[in-house]
């Protein structure tokens, strides 16, 4: 693919977002095909070693907040009719609540996603405190040594599991995280992309 092919291909990729964020990133990756070609590369090496146009365009919507795609894909091209103004104030008794109810319920699913990764850690550290508690209630006991021992075992059990809870927590939640990211640009994605302008 050529330099003029990949850039074409990238700027038509990028519709829906701003004139502004589409020029930048044609202009960086622009720039990049450049410094590979200055270097010694062919324009079809410069231009394949950068990766595929659809991976080019995840890591641009990565960087924008999506609240700036929306805003963009919701600004109107044109002026509004007196018919379609009518029309939206008429609706606006069944789209707004449904627009509200959408955004609530998103909200809530994700503040979910962070609930649970914060009761994770806290079950974590109830654990820890527990068997903690536990190694000091052996010394602080007066039911003999074999009681004191048992509560010391028990408690450096805990502290065992806790310290393995850690580990397999942080596993999971590197996971939701994963997750969560790839959720958000899927949505980017439902705004930006594959039209001609």
């Amino acid at each position: 693919m050529t330099k003029s092919e990949f850039l074409q291909n990238l700027c038509t990729s990028l519709h829906g977002l701003s004139e502004e964020d589409i020029k930048k990133s044609v202009d960086y990756y622009e720039e990049m095909i450049d410094d590979r070609m200055e270097d010694g590369k062919s324009e079809e090496e410069a231009v394949s070693g950068l990766g595929t146009v659809e991976e080019i365009k995840d890591v641009i919507l990565e960087d924008i907040p999506i609240s700036k795609i929306v805003k963009e894909k919701m600004k109107p091209k044109r002026r509004l009719k007196a018919w379609e103004i009518i029309l939206l104030i008429l609706g606006s008794p069944v789209w707004i609540p449904v627009t509200v109810a959408l955004i609530i319920v998103a909200l809530v699913i994700y503040l979910c996603f962070w609930i649970v990764i914060l009761c994770l850690y806290i079950s974590d550290f109830a654990i820890f405190f527990s068997g903690f508690g536990g190694v000091i209630g052996a010394f602080a006991q007066e039911n003999g040594f074999n009681t004191g021992l048992f509560l010391a075992g028990c408690g450096v059990t805990l502290i065992g599991i806790a310290i393995l809870l850690f580990f397999g927590f942080t596993k999971i939640s590197q996971g939701m995280l994963f997750v969560s990211k790839k959720i958000g640009l899927g949505i980017k994605r439902l705004f930006v992309g594959g039209k001609q302008k």
